[in-house]
């Protein structure tokens, strides 16, 4: 895990939030009114997982249709730079977190985060226990499939951890959300 926050606050209303991509400013501002008006100061503890280098070339492989794979191939396995799309996959993740914490201070929070490359749940597990976690709000794009066979990561957390745990759709304002596929958006109150 790699941290963007070298000091951690401790003490008062820690918010653990499992992020899948940048938040934006209305993603974090929506997140931050959730607790407008507690007594105590929050802090939000983001986690970002980092992509899997190795996962984004078998995706791009398995893209490809039928009639690519009979063709010459452009650029043989052989010659995939797995470092180079490593690299790229952790700078990504750093900019990501970095404006997923930037969108929070600007609303007014307070926020520190880290990339992470522990499975998900693990991390989150693992994150809500060491700063004594209030609760856990999930953050991801709507994941159709993995939700009605609860494998998503809210149903996942909900199973482990011993906290409330809120699941928001990424860049949807709440009213979307409740008039989304299904209402999933807000999920857990």
């Amino acid at each position: 895990m790699s941290e963007i926050s070298p000091e951690e606050p401790t003490g008062g209303y820690a918010v653990v939030l499992l992020v899948e991509q940048a938040l934006t400013t209305q993603d974090a501002a929506q997140v931050h009114s959730l607790h407008e008006g507690l007594d105590e100061p929050v802090t939000y503890h983001v986690l970002l997982p980092l992509e899997d280098a190795a996962a984004r070339i078998e995706s791009a492989m398995g893209s490809l249709t039928a009639g690519d794979m009979l063709a010459t191939p452009t650029m043989p396995m052989g010659e995939v730079d797995l470092e180079a799309v490593r690299k790229d996959c952790e700078e990504r993740s750093g900019s990501e977190l970095e404006a997923t914490l930037q969108a929070l201070r600007a609303s007014g929070a307070t926020a520190v985060g880290q990339i992470v490359t522990d499975p998900p749940i693990d991390a989150l597990a693992a994150k809500v226990a060491a700063v004594d976690g209030r609760e856990a709000i999930i953050l991801t794009r709507p994941h159709v499939v993995a939700e009605f066979f609860h494998l998503d990561w809210t149903s996942k957390a909900r199973r482990r951890l011993g906290v409330p745990i809120l699941h928001l759709l990424e860049h949807e304002t709440f009213d979307e959300q409740g008039e989304g596929y299904g209402a999933e958006g807000v999920t857990g109150l």
